[in-house]
């Protein structure tokens, strides 16, 4: 006889103004156990996680924990049955410092509980971050002032202080680097041993098949089926996932390269990066490549005029531009699609039509007048061109799937026809079917004689997309192959420090 799971969701169903987010999904999971779910973006993965985290009530179904039926109607509700969650948008507040968003709402007090003692509260908090592996942030420090990828890390802090029962993890690895991922994962396997039950949502396939016990595949709102990690291949999983078979899973095209489109030569920005020099002609794809911290980011910030460089120049089919801006880059004919959509490349309480749109007024206006019809027929052109869904442009793009977003973000600067394109992370936290549309977009620019840099952490990427790729480490160019000469591990062990390349051996 079957023992019973620790968790059990039974007949899950949710629908939002008409729209099936999940329909009779059945999700069971045990203590000390890694199960993963993954599914396209709006297969229902987020809506399950917040049904199960309080944040959105089920329209049908319910939740039992260790064989008891629960009513999670809420957050807290949750948090007091042991469920905590790192979600994908982070839940800190950006003025109050690490110790102060770790220990919130459990800071300790003196005797009389008067005031805060600061001493007990930051010896917490650095506690807490040296159990778990990230010991190197400063406590004392306001999160605002943190990257990225340490933010993720105090988010995770935050939830793990509490000694959950359940720890929800979505899309936790997106902006940690390498050796902050091993920490993680060493960090997943602690918990595992301590009976904690981990549920960690992912597009990185890979991953999956590294941490995961067993994984769930959602589609459509619907549960497509739980398989064992040992007992399935990536392949077998990602059919699973999209319903096909994906034989190849970049596109192939026949690169034509015209005239130098963008040149830098001895591009510098004082204590983030110095002498950086490539060119892109027409129709190529470049890659950049460089763990957290090289500077690749901060050079396509000088480029797009987001950044002043301090020493070098940029010439744009051979002439020398100096953008101060992004409004002066993009009438130059530079655009760029930044690594975090909803920080830098979306208004998420617009509609579709005002994100589309942003960066081309110019183009929809007269005497400063814009023409909405105008505006309406180029930013629906470019939401069929991208199939972005649901296909209407007054649509908040807040209410929006990830991947959805993204098209967005991308429709947003094919509309000023730019003749050169920065692409920094373009699929990060798209799922695989996304993916594959976002691969084919950007050969067809190539093909259409767009000059692109991909600035990616996916190997895989750089790898599958790119003509030439280079090697940034430490805020120095350190690298560059062709295509038939790069492997990942030349690649990273570039990026590491152990070889240095130029053109080949």
């Amino acid at each position: 006889m079957e023992t019973t799971k620790f968790l059990l969701m039974q007949g899950i169903s949710k629908s939002y103004d008409g729209t099936q987010a999940l329909l009779g999904v059945d999700f069971s999971a045990d203590s000390a156990e890694v199960h993963a779910i993954v599914g396209e973006n709006g297969a229902g993965k987020s809506t399950l996680i917040k049904i199960l985290t309080g944040a959105v009530q089920a329209d049908e179904g319910q939740i039992l924990l260790d064989g008891t039926p629960r009513e999670i109607d809420n957050p807290l509700r949750a948090q007091r049955l042991g469920i905590r969650a790192v979600y994908q948008d982070f839940s800190l507040v950006p003025h109050l410092t690490v110790t102060e968003n770790i220990l919130l709402g459990n800071m300790p007090t003196n005797k009389l509980k008067w005031w805060i003692n600061w001493h007990r509260a930051h010896r917490r908090a650095q506690g807490i971050l040296e159990e778990i592996g990230f010991k190197d942030i400063n406590v004392r420090k306001p999160v605002s002032r943190l990257s990225v990828s340490q933010q993720q890390m105090v988010e995770i802090a935050k939830a793990v202080a509490v000694r959950p029962r359940v720890l929800i993890m979505d899309e936790p690895s997106s902006v940690l680097s390498q050796e902050e991922l091993n920490r993680l994962f060493a960090l997943i396997a602690q918990l595992k041993q301590e009976s904690v039950l981990i549920i960690y949502i992912t597009h990185r396939i890979g991953e999956v098949f590294e941490i995961a016990d067993r994984i769930t595949v959602l589609k459509d709102g619907k549960l497509i089926g739980t398989v064992r990690a040992q007992e399935t291949d990536k392949s077998d999983l990602i059919r699973m996932m999209v319903g096909r078979t994906l034989d190849e899973v970049f596109p192939d095209r026949l690169a034509r390269f015209g005239d130098q489109a963008l040149t830098i030569h001895g591009l510098g920005l004082q204590g983030s990066f110095e002498d950086v020099s490539f060119s892109v002609a027409q129709g190529e794809i470049v890659g950049l490549f460089g763990l957290v911290g090289s500077g690749r980011t901060k050079v396509a910030r000088c480029i797009f005029g987001a950044d002043q460089p301090t020493s070098g120049e940029i010439r744009l089919s051979g002439r020398v531009v100096r953008p101060k801006s992004p409004r002066e880059a993009l009438r130059a004919g530079i655009a760029m699609l930044t690594e975090d959509r909803k920080r830098d490349g979306l208004v998420l309480f617009l509609p579709i039509r005002d994100n589309v749109s942003l960066a081309s007024l110019d183009q929809m206006s007269r005497w400063g007048v814009l023409k909405r019809r105008r505006q309406d027929s180029q930013v629906w052109s470019k939401v069929q061109e991208l199939d972005i869904r649901p296909q209407k442009i007054s649509r908040l793009v807040r209410t929006l799937s990830g991947g959805n977003q993204q098209k967005v973000v991308l429709a947003k600067w094919l509309l000023t026809q730019s003749k050169v394109l920065i692409l920094d992370e373009p699929t990060r936290g798209v799922d695989v079917a996304t993916k594959l549309e976002i691969y084919n977009i950007i050969k067809d620019l190539a093909e259409d004689g767009v000059a692109i840099l991909l600035i990616s952490s996916e190997l895989p990427e750089i790898l599958g997309m790119s003509d030439r790729a280079l090697v940034m480490r430490e805020g120095r160019l350190v690298g560059e192959f062709v295509r038939e000469q790069a492997t990942e591990e030349k690649l990273l062990a570039c990026a590491a420090g152990f070889i240095e390349e130029s053109g080949g051996e």
